[in-house]
């Protein structure tokens, strides 16, 4: 009884912890570094006092909460601490550092992270921050060099470069990837691109690193010995954890089908490893007598599993999944030296403890909470068998030796048996954490994974692992990916290959939990029937639309570009699709398909192009293929290849207009003549009028001073509007007196990317708003904007900034 309550109590001392990491990481703002040494103090105190008063578990309790609150906060702080100054941001500076990691390699050039040594500007020193994000690009990107990036960059070496630099900033977009979380967690704290000013020069080749070094061979031997890149991709991820090596139609094709978890390093490629290399280890270790009598084979398997699995994970990138296996496989060492056994949820939130405590912020990560969920579903999901609940999934999953007599059968039965149940259990327990994360679920991933794990775990990765003592083994293992991916494709083919839901309400998303939790729990089917009316809120959650008459505008932000949604109560408008970022990433398949998913968005009623400019159509291919496209209007010319693209088209010509659920659409510009007169792009570009019952929005594309005074003397009468998306993004081209007052606009709206290099939007410009007394609202400081036609009268701040609504301490402008 006293061992039950002992493990009750540490329970409670882990949720305890991980509500205090959890507080600290919804902070809007830091608090000062000495409010979090305070709380790590007071909650130190108040475990000792704890200890020393027998009922003292409330306190302890506090005490683990404010400690784990005080350890996160403190842990921010110190990372925030290094900030790249102001006056150095996009300054020409020269750095020599060193490659920190595996160099990410794509079409446009590398990525890679570098430990700074040493900084100068103008000659003079200056101090950056420790650790840098760099681009190093070439061909299709804005901050391509004349100098090609350079075959032989690799991890550890030492280089000097010439680089611009900025503070982490990233597009901001409801249910959006947080990419500034991403560069915080990973302790990056300026981002920018090499430069060929200063040429680049490589000063040493072994400098450091050289677990990352070793990395860097192992993936460019792959390399080399596969010719195919999309298959050496996928080995290379399982090997060496290199993600970035997959295509990104590969990762789609994975994602569709369920199996994305099985190409990256997981917790079944890290216990696979540990088993493998223990039974090994045993196997060598009986062999000497000496060894045994100094330590059992059995512990000798153990502590030699643990130490390859860690070596492993170590060497695969050392990522959330692999730091929880590790700590579990641990855990049950220890205590099984110690001859201690622990229930499996204790084992499961010490992990979680140790994870969280180094790396507070893997909290918001999905791959955090669908690791650590999915061994809970199979340990707590386990058959009763002579009173005790046995592990689907456990660590050391003694099961075989504890079934009753007459039913043990053939250990292959059993084997397939678990194999089967342990993937309807993840299926089933998985479904609603991923709908939660993603928005989408794989409904052939059930069968895609019956397949796909026993050939990944028992095929592929075995090879891509032992290919590196013989590289032939890389080409039976590419030859094995190559069918499967053949197969994979096959299945996302199937109709409904793939279930997407908007995201559901907080109250929603814990109820549909709830019941996955009780579908796979081994009690009562009474019980688990209740898991039904749990999950139906989450499965099939209403979508609050635009009552008729009125309309909804999302200005989303997709860095230096357009991309506005306009949604009526049963329509969707989509104008332009923002950029094009490199050949193989766009606005399209970055910001908008992921955004208009979790809206519930399932169909686009009318896509409308304004003009041809890679700024505003550079996400259109990816939309196109992605979502189902009523019609394309546009001012493409005919030869454009995304017209081959849409099912149906019509070029913008003044004078256009329809109606949808009560809103009124016209089409104020380009005039017909226009196209015969072949002017430049921006000339044509379609400016789109939105009229509801209790609100109007002007859509104007990168029109200049030439269409603007078309459009005041031909339709000053039409223009007035409550919002309007700025002219060209705010050049000096546009915005001119005369068409800023026909507008006379409550809001302008200025879409542009965080310190671009065109200066957008123009200060002159944006004072011409402001001396009217016009809200303004852009991108870099707001994110996406959101705004309901029926909101007005608009005073200043009316609207929504996605920066506003979901603050953190780490987004950028938000840190004082």
């Amino acid at each position: 009884m006293r061992r039950h309550h002992t493990g009750w109590r540490l329970a409670g001392l882990s949720i305890g912890w991980m509500t205090g990491v959890a507080w600290q990481l919804h902070e809007r703002a830091l608090n000062a570094q000495w409010v979090y040494a305070a709380s790590m103090v007071v909650g130190v105190l108040g475990l000792m006092l704890a200890w020393r008063w027998r009922k003292g578990f409330v306190l302890a309790l506090i005490g683990m909460a404010a400690l784990g609150f005080g350890s996160a906060g403190w842990r921010a702080s110190d990372r925030l601490h290094e900030v790249l100054p102001s006056s150095l941001e996009g300054a020409d500076l020269v750095v020599t550092g060193l490659v920190e990691s595996l160099p990410q390699q794509g079409p446009s050039g590398i990525r890679f992270r570098l430990e700074v040594e040493a900084a100068t500007s103008n000659g003079e020193p200056v101090t950056i921050p420790s650790l840098l994000a760099l681009g190093w690009y070439s061909g299709f990107h804005e901050d391509a060099v004349l100098t090609r990036p350079q075959i032989e960059l690799g991890a550890g070496q030492r280089w000097r470069f010439g680089v611009r630099l900025k503070q982490p900033h990233g597009n901001l977009n409801p249910n959006g990837f947080d990419y500034e979380l991403h560069l915080l967690e990973q302790g990056v704290r300026a981002t920018g691109h090499v430069r060929d000013a200063v040429p680049p020069r490589l000063l040493a080749r072994d400098a450091g690193h050289p677990i990352e070094r070793l990395r860097q061979r192992v993936r460019d031997a792959i390399d080399a010995a596969v010719a195919d890149r999309r298959t050496a991709g996928v080995l290379a991820a399982l090997a060496v954890g290199d993600q970035s090596a997959i295509d990104r139609e590969d990762w789609d094709l994975f994602r569709n089908t369920g199996i994305a978890h099985l190409v990256s390093i997981s917790g079944l490629h890290i216990t696979m490893f540990a088993w493998l290399a223990g039974m090994v280890i045993a196997s060598v270790w009986r062999r000497s007598r000496q060894a045994a009598l100094w330590l059992p084979a059995q512990q000798a398997a153990r502590w030699g599993g643990l130490f390859a699995a860690s070596a492993y994970a170590v060497f695969s990138g050392w990522g959330v999944p692999s730091q929880r296996t590790v700590c579990m496989l641990a855990a049950v060492t220890v205590l099984q030296a110690l001859g201690r056994r622990w229930p499996w949820p204790l084992v499961l939130m010490g992990a979680a403890v140790v994870v969280s405590a180094m790396d507070p912020w893997a909290l918001l990560q999905a791959g955090f909470w669908l690791s650590f969920v999915a061994v809970g579903l199979l340990m707590a999901s386990g058959p009763v068998v002579a009173g005790r609940t046995e592990s689907g999934g456990g660590l050391a999953n003694d099961a075989d030796s504890r079934l009753p007599a007459g039913h043990e059968g053939s250990k292959l039965g059993r084997h397939l048996r678990g194999e089967f149940r342990s993937q309807v259990i993840a299926t089933l327990g998985l479904t609603p954490l991923t709908l939660v994360f993603f928005q989408q679920v794989s409904v052939v991933g059930f069968l895609a994974n019956l397949v796909a794990i026993p050939l990944v775990t028992l095929v592929i990765t075995p090879l891509a692992m032992l290919g590196v003592f013989a590289s032939p083994l890389w080409l039976a293992g590419a030859w094995v990916v190559e069918r499967m991916c053949w197969a994979l494709a096959w299945l996302a083919t199937w109709p409904g290959a793939v279930w997407t839901v908007p995201v559901a309400p907080g109250w929603a998303q814990l109820a549909g939990l709830i019941g996955a939790a009780l579908l796979v729990m081994p009690i009562p089917w009474r019980t688990r029937a209740l898991a039904v009316p749990l999950a139906l809120p989450l499965l099939m959650p209403s979508v609050q639309r635009p009552a008729p008459g009125s309309f909804e505008l999302l200005a989303a932000d997709v860095g230096q570009g357009t991309a506005v949604l306009i949604r009526t109560n049963h329509h969707l408008l989509v104008y332009d699709t923002g950029p094009q970022y490199s050949q193989d990433s766009d606005a399209g398949q970055r910001v908008l398909l992921p955004l208009l998913r979790s809206r519930g968005e399932t169909r686009i009623d009318r896509l409308m192009l304004s003009h041809r400019d890679t700024d505003h159509v550079g996400g259109a291919k990816s939309l196109l293929q992605g979502m189902a496209v009523t019609d394309m209007w546009s001012s493409l010319e005919d030869s454009h290849p995304l017209l081959a693209l849409a099912p149906a088209g019509s070029r913008c010509i003044a004078g256009q207009r329809w109606d949808w659920d009560g809103v009124k659409f016209e089409v104020l510009q380009p005039p017909s003549h226009v196209y015969d007169s072949r002017q430049k792009s921006n000339a044509v570009s379609c400016v789109l009028r939105v009229i509801g019952d209790h609100g109007t929005a002007l859509l104007t594309g990168d029109i200049e001073r030439e269409q603007e005074a078309w459009l005041v003397a031909n339709q000053s009468d039409v223009l007035r509007s409550d919002v309007l998306v700025v002219p060209h993004h705010g050049s000096k081209t546009s915005s001119t007196p005369a068409f800023i007052d026909a507008v006379h606009p409550r809001v302008a709206v200025f879409q542009a990317g965080y310190r671009n290099r065109f200066d957008h939007p123009a200060p002159v410009v944006k004072a011409r708003y402001d001396e009217r007394h016009i809200t303004t609202v852009d991108s870099p400081s707001c994110g996406a904007w959101q705004w309901q036609s029926g909101q007005l009268p608009l005073p200043p701040g009316q609207g929504v900034c996605q920066r506003d609504a979901e603050a953190r301490y780490w987004h950028h402008g938000s840190r004082q």
